[in-house]
C-alpha cells in the first residue's frame, strides 16, 4: 500500500488490502449517523444506517500499529453505537477532546457550540513528550468543500502529538482531505480513503494544489526515497 495516496472506495474493503500493524496514527471524522444535510442540501453517504460502523473500526484497529492511538470524531446522540464499535474492535477509550466553537451549529433545547472526539488506544501507547490539552480551539473552515469540513488548524496539534515525524496517518473517511493536508503540512505521510466520488475528487485536487504550492520548498524525489525507506523498515 503506497503512502501519500487518496483512494476511492469503501474503507472496509480498501483497508482489507492494507497490511496489519501498518499505520502510526488514525485521525478521522466518520458520518455521525444523523442523516445530516447542510443549508445547500449537501449530504454524506452512509450517514443513517450504522451497519458499517463495527466492521470499519475492526479494520482500523487491525491496520493500526500496536501501542498506537486513534482520534475519532463522533455523533454525540449516537455515542452508544460508537462506543460499542470502538470497544468491539479492541480499542480502549483513553481521552476525550473538546473543540469549542464561537458560533452555534444548531439551536434546539440548547445552542450546540462545540465538537467532540475520543482518543482511542490500541495497546499501551507511550505518553507524548509534550502532552496537549484536551480542549483545542476550533478552526472554522466555512464548509466550502464538504458539509462537515474540519479546519486543518484544529487537526494539526493532534497529529503532531500522537504521530511520530515521518509516520503514516490514516483517515478512512477522508472527506475533503483536511486530515491529509494537516499531516502533509507537518512532515507526516498520509493515506486517505473516501467513498463518495465527488469528495474524493475534491480531496485529490486539494492535495494536488497544496503539493504544487509546496513544491518550490520541498525536494519531492528525496522525500519519496525517505518514505520508501520508512515503509521498508516498518
Amino acid at each position: 500500500m503506497t503512502a501519500n495516496s487518496i483512494l476511492l472506495g469503501d474503507c472496509i474493503e480498501v483497508l482489507k488490502t492494507v497490511p496489519a500493524n501498518h499505520v502510526d496514527f488514525v485521525l478521522t471524522d466518520p458520518p455521525y449517523l444523523v442523516g445530516y444535510k447542510d443549508r445547500e442540501g449537501r449530504s454524506i453517504k452512509n450517514d443513517i444506517e450504522s451497519d458499517w460502523l463495527k466492521p470499519a473500526f475492526r479494520q482500523v484497529f487491525r491496520v493500526l500499529k500496536a501501542d498506537s492511538l486513534c482520534v475519532s470524531f463522533y455523533g454525540w446522540n449516537k455515542t452508544d453505537l460508537f462506543f460499542d464499535a470502538w470497544k468491539s474492535a479492541g480499542f480502549r477509550i483513553v481521552g476525550h477532546i473538546t473543540f469549542p466553537k464561537r458560533y452555534s451549529s444548531t439551536t434546539r433545547l440548547m445552542r450546540y457550540s462545540h465538537e467532540g472526539a475520543y482518543l482511542l488506544a490500541k495497546g499501551n501507547p507511550k505518553p507524548p513528550v509534550h502532552p496537549i490539552a484536551d480542549v483545542i480551539e476550533w478552526s472554522y473552515s466555512g464548509n466550502r468543500l464538504h458539509p462537515t469540513q474540519k479546519g486543518t488548524a484544529s487537526l494539526t496539534p493532534l497529529i503532531e502529538s500522537f504521530c511520530p515525524r515521518g509516520g503514516l496517518v490514516l483517515d478512512p473517511f477522508a472527506g475533503s482531505g483536511s486530515t491529509l493536508i494537516a499531516a502533509r503540512s507537518i512532515g507526516r505521510r498520509y493515506l486517505g480513503i473516501e467513498l463518495d466520488p465527488q469528495f474524493h475528487e475534491v480531496a485529490t485536487k486539494r492535495m494536488q494544489g497544496y503539493t504544487k504550492r509546496l513544491g518550490e520548498y520541498v525536494d519531492f524525489e528525496r522525500e519519496a526515497a525517505n518514505a520508501s525507506s520508512m515503509e521498508a523498515a516498518a
